[in-house]
């Protein structure tokens, strides 16, 4: 579990740095664009970050922290249908956010399922 967890947690961290320091210049697909939207965009992938980092945090005591685990993941969730929301508003985006809308809509969910089932299984043998 902590293994998939920690990968999922690269997506975030990465990313998220990335447009902090890039910009929508370096997003996949991304160009120059006004000084609000960059502004809002690197803003924005701060909570990204922070999000990642808080996937990893989680780690270290996975079920007394398993609730900040499934806020995590469940942010990402609504992400995805935030990128749902875009794709019918301006159309379809570059492959990497289209293979992003993928995870957070389809793999996330069965994640937050799986952890659910783990964690509770590892809660139930702790106990007496």
């Amino acid at each position: 579990m902590a293994a998939v967890l920690a990968i999922l947690g690269i997506v975030p961290v990465a990313s998220g740095l990335s447009g902090i320091i890039l910009g929508p210049a370096g997003a996949p697909g991304g160009e120059p664009t006004t000084a609000s939207v960059d502004s809002e965009y690197r803003f924005t992938n701060v909570f990204w970050f922070a999000a990642g980092i808080a996937l990893w945090w989680s780690l270290f005591q996975p079920v007394e922290r398993r609730k900040v685990t499934r806020a995590m993941l469940l942010i990402a969730a609504i992400g995805g249908i935030a990128r749902l929301l875009s794709v019918l508003v301006s159309g379809w985006p570059h492959p990497v956010f289209i293979a992003a809308l993928v995870l957070e809509l389809l793999v996330v969910p069965l994640v937050i399922w799986w952890h659910a089932h783990v964690t509770a299984t590892e809660k139930a043998a702790r106990q007496p």
